[in-house]
């Protein structure tokens, strides 16, 4: 910093400057030189150090250093630079002015906290590149555990800040804050009460990033897109958006899909109506109709089987003959307690293709023949006709 203030002492001896102009050139000269300074700082660091790291942690095969050290990080800590030269160089620049020096002493440092923290921050949030699709429990612990850490520091910022414009030590303003701990619970009641359920909530495996679940009470129905300490980001099949603390999840009741999506078929149940007076043995014109159209060999149709047992019987043999089906699970095709509109049959079975719109197209094609089928086992659906005017 002396060889500066010589080379601008020689600038104004060579210029032949004397009077009162002398001292305001000399800071002139001098705040342009810090300014000079900070900028040959910054364009350093974003010209020649950035690319450098970036081509070493290209070149490296482990995907956490490419992750961490990414562009945003490094740019944000290329930021912090030019206040550390000015800092500096302020004690050089304005000697002859303790205020002003001062002043702008503490607004770097303030500035140089600030810039710190949020270096901190973009490299914390870049741990979530690290993260799979469906967040495990110890990604969901460690996702926790950096929301709390960035609370910590941004608190632990905003002491260090009032401490810098009160001219106070920064242990101070934290010893007076124990009087204060009662409004502090309170501030933050939410946050912690958050972090409690978000533990319950990943320790006993009750979700994770990437589930779909069903949440009547807030009308959520979608994939989870993100966990927070306060939050939890739903995103709707119709692209809607409802967040949902995660002490809502934990004292309420929700439906998590993930066993259906791991399992081996997505269940389908469909109940169908049939009017009871349709119900009768079958006769021996309908036993050779049913065995002529291959529903039925002749030695499976006893004398004086009823046509629904029957119906019942096929639709049985129809699902577990469908590859889209899963025979291995349960599949049955069951008679409900009857009601005022009709004998309810059920058919549940499971599909083999989880994905929705495939599960639904599927589902539709096995009723739709189950309907055009009812009619060759003399079987006649319920069907409630509109009230004529």
């Amino acid at each position: 910093m002396e060889n500066i203030k010589i080379f601008v002492e020689q600038i104004l001896e060579l210029s032949g400057l004397t009077g009162n102009a002398v001292p305001v050139v000399r800071h002139i000269l001098l705040v342009i030189t810090a300014v000079i300074l900070a900028w040959l700082a910054a364009l350093f660091c974003r010209k020649l150090i950035v690319p450098l790291i970036l081509k070493i942690t290209n070149k490296i095969e482990v995907k956490w250093a490419q992750v961490l050290f990414n562009r945003k990080v490094l740019i944000s800590a290329c930021n912090i630079v030019p206040a550390i030269v000015v800092w500096q160089l302020l004690p050089m620049v304005f000697y002859q002015y303790p205020v002003v020096r001062e002043v702008l002493a503490r607004l770097t440092a303030i500035y140089i906290t600030i810039m710190t923290v949020r270096t901190i921050v973009v490299f914390i949030d870049s741990f979530k590149k690290l993260e799979d699709e469906r967040r495990s429990s110890m990604q969901q612990y460690f996702h926790s555990f950096c929301g709390v850490l960035k609370i910590i520091l941004m608190f632990l910022a905003a002491i260090a800040v009032v401490s810098i414009i009160i001219n106070k030590s920064p242990a101070t303003l934290i010893a007076g804050l124990g009087a204060t701990s009662a409004i502090l619970m309170l501030v933050f009641k939410d946050t912690i009460e958050g972090l409690a359920a978000g533990i319950r909530l990943t320790s006993n495996e009750m979700l994770h990033k990437g589930d779909w679940i069903t949440v009547e009470k807030a009308g959520a129905d979608g994939t989870v897109e993100e966990m927070t300490l306060t939050t939890v980001k739903i995103r709707n099949f119709d692209n809607t958006i409802v967040t949902v603390s995660p002490k809502t999840l934990v004292d309420d009741s929700f439906q998590n899909w993930i066993g259906m999506q791991e399992s081996d078929g997505r269940r389908a149940k469909r109940k169908i109506f049939f009017d009871f007076r349709s119900l009768s043995p079958i006769t021996d014109e309908q036993r050779q109709q049913l065995i002529e159209k291959k529903y039925f060999k002749s030695e499976e149709i006893k004398e004086g089987d009823i046509n629904m047992t029957l119906f019942r019987q096929y639709m049985e043999k129809y699902l577990a003959s469908r590859e889209d089906v899963n025979a291995d699970m349960t599949l049955m095709v069951r008679q409900l307690e009857a009601t005022s509109t009709g004998m309810p049959v059920e058919l549940y079975f499971f599909i083999r293709n989880k994905e929705w719109v495939v599960f639904e197209h599927t589902v539709a094609e096995i009723m739709e023949y189950t309907y055009a089928t009812a009619k060759d086992f003399n079987l006649k659906i319920y069907q409630q006709l509109p009230d004529r005017l």
